[in-house]
């Protein structure tokens, strides 16, 4: 079944491969969905706080594979303000609740204090220690709630919140119990930090990277050299996408590609960065993850 099918009334789900397949080509196009409103949650973090979130449920309250969703730098609010769903994250959201998926939205900064981490820099909230223990906290809560279908969560993250999926799912950083993550999605993360050497990547489940060819925030040919890497040993399988021309955040729904200023961390140091839409990008990534989600197996064992 097609992950991303939106559910018009009164029509009949897609079963099988060839009506998912006609599902996929002729609804991917289609405006976003309605979604249900977010609901507001909280559950211990790694580090003795207690993380909020939001969750996005599909209609109906039928059970399906939590998708744990790891927000960018600029987080989903401040600590005095409540929790909101960005533009791009909101879009993903619709997407995958339609199809089935619950989506968790866990926030790491606004329990620390920090509203965003884009200018400021990152307080040591980075993605391999304090991010990657709220990601993995996260999964394993939702993986005991009602609505969660057996068989581990995905990560699904954009930029930071990229890192962090690759972070969690990377058993060199630390152990991830066994089954809890089924897959991992990062779209445009930093594959390494800057200055330093490409880390080693041990996934313990398959990961999909989908990257901007043109991208001068986090350059695609780190994770494309961490990809052939992993490649050359046992294990999961770890798949890059890079998109030619395409800049940072090119599957946001509607932004015009602009130039930013003043961020904190970039390759060249001036603070500088191009992001925006990617029309084609966008619409092949949706299909990519689609196809991913539905190939993943329980457990995330190949």
């Amino acid at each position: 079944m097609n992950p991303f099918r939106l559910r018009p009334p009164r029509r009949g789900p897609c079963l099988g491969p060839l009506a998912a397949l006609a599902c996929l080509l002729s609804t991917l196009a289609t405006a976003r969905p309605a979604m249900v409103a977010p609901e507001a949650v909280a559950f211990p973090g790694p580090d003795g706080i207690t993380l909020r979130a939001l969750l996005v449920l599909p209609e109906g309250g039928r059970k399906g594979v939590p998708v744990v969703a790891l927000h960018g730098c600029g987080g989903l609010g401040g600590p005095a303000r409540p929790m909101h769903l960005p533009a791009r994250e909101a879009d993903w959201a619709a997407r995958l609740a339609a199809s089935g998926h619950p989506v968790l939205f866990p926030d790491s900064f606004g329990p620390r204090g920090v509203a965003e981490v884009c200018h400021g820099g990152e307080r040591g909230i980075q993605p391999e220690n304090l991010r990657r223990g709220d990601a993995l906290a996260a999964a394993a809560w939702a993986e005991r709630q009602g609505w969660a279908a057996a068989g581990g969560v995905v990560l699904l993250g954009w930029s930071h919140g990229g890192s962090t999926v690759l972070a969690a799912a990377n058993r060199v950083f630390g152990p991830v119990p066994e089954g809890l993550v089924r897959g991992a999605v990062a779209l445009y993360p930093g594959c390494v930090r800057v200055g330093r050497a490409l880390p080693p990547f041990d996934p313990a489940s398959p990961v999909l990277m989908l990257l901007g060819g043109a991208d001068g925030w986090t350059p695609a040919h780190f994770c494309e050299a961490l990809a052939r890497r992993a490649g050359e040993r046992p294990g999961p399988s770890v798949e890059s996408v890079t998109y030619p021309g395409a800049e940072h955040g090119f599957d946001q729904p509607h932004m015009p590609v602009r130039e930013l200023s003043g961020m904190a961390i970039t390759p060249k140091g001036d603070g500088r960065v191009r992001m925006g839409t990617d029309a084609a990008a966008r619409a092949d990534a949706l299909r990519r993850v689609a196809a991913f989600l539905a190939r993943l197996p329980p457990g995330g064992q190949e």
